[in-house]
């Protein structure tokens, strides 16, 4: 008869090195094995590996820097997931995945470069309550619109899908994007870009004209026309703090590019747009 191994008896160091090659939410769950398992599983020595190594390196580049002390490991890891930090003049944020422990930025808008960005005929930058930015872009009136952002490849997690998403609002009188669908595009600076076909459209409020409706159905008609010649259509969609994200498309970080990860999003149509309320670009670990 095969002997049972009591794995409480396992010296605690092996037990550190089972935990941290788990992940977050294993270590949560094997808190409740037993008490000692429990101590192990919320020990330092076990989310210090479960954050990223250079996680304390990227938090030195915060607006706020972190109290002293700092708090126990596993506090600063949730901390992370649920409060996003604001890096490098405020310009960009740092956040974990909460399930992953894989490192997310968004890039503000502020750090994006925006085609006519600086003419305040075209675009408008304002403060806004719900955004965790100081500030950010409101479209005007464009028919060329361009935005970009870059992100060092380095700062993302090794060995993970990784996906581009335009974070927006948009107002009531929006207009301009039913007509014809953007392009999204993401890849290395200096290399090929996967692009895909992207609806910045959102649900009309109730109020409009009837007027206005007619004009949305009839713009929703040639979009979907579109939708026929290639399914590949991606819709906006709600995000849980409210604002709408739009994916601009995936890369995957093998952990050995170097460079800079590229992130655009483009409507080269001749038709006007406005309304448009840019917070940014997030990058985020896919979930699949």
């Amino acid at each position: 008869m095969a002997k049972t191994v009591d794995l409480d008896q396992l010296p605690e160091g092996c037990i550190e090195d089972i935990i941290s090659l788990t992940t977050p939410r294993d270590a949560c769950r094997l808190c409740l094995v037993s008490p000692f398992f429990r101590s192990v599983a919320q020990s330092d020595a076990v989310w210090e590996r479960l954050l990223p190594p250079d996680c304390l390196s990227i938090l030195s580049r915060s607006v706020d820097p972190p109290p002293l002390p700092l708090p126990s490991k596993k506090d600063l890891y949730f901390s992370l997931c649920d409060q996003p930090v604001l890096i490098d003049q405020g310009r960009k944020s740092f956040s974990l995945d909460k399930e992953s422990g894989k490192k997310c930025f968004m890039i503000s808008a502020r750090e994006l470069s925006i085609v006519w960005g600086d003419t305040p005929m075209y675009w408008s930058w304002i403060p806004f309550p719900e955004s965790r930015f100081e500030d950010v872009a409101e479209l005007i009136d464009v028919c060329w619109l361009e935005i970009r952002g870059k992100i060092d490849v380095s700062l993302l997690s090794p060995s993970t899908l990784y996906t581009a998403i335009l974070v927006f609002k948009s107002t009531e009188e929006a207009y301009g994007f039913s007509i014809q669908a953007g392009k999204g595009a993401v890849g290395l600076a200096e290399g090929e870009k996967l692009t895909r076909k992207i609806v910045l459209d959102v649900k009309r409020r109730q109020g409009q004209s009837r007027r206005r409706n007619r004009r949305q159905r009839r713009n929703r008609n040639l979009v979907e026309s579109q939708r026929g010649r290639d399914d590949e259509l991606y819709y906006p969609r709600v995000r849980g703090d409210g604002w709408m994200e739009t994916e601009l498309g995936e890369f995957f970080c093998d952990g050995g590019q170097e460079g800079e990860l590229e992130m655009s999003i483009m409507d080269l149509s001749s038709h006007w747009k406005s309304g448009l309320i840019v917070q940014g670009i997030e990058i985020r670990p896919k979930r699949v």
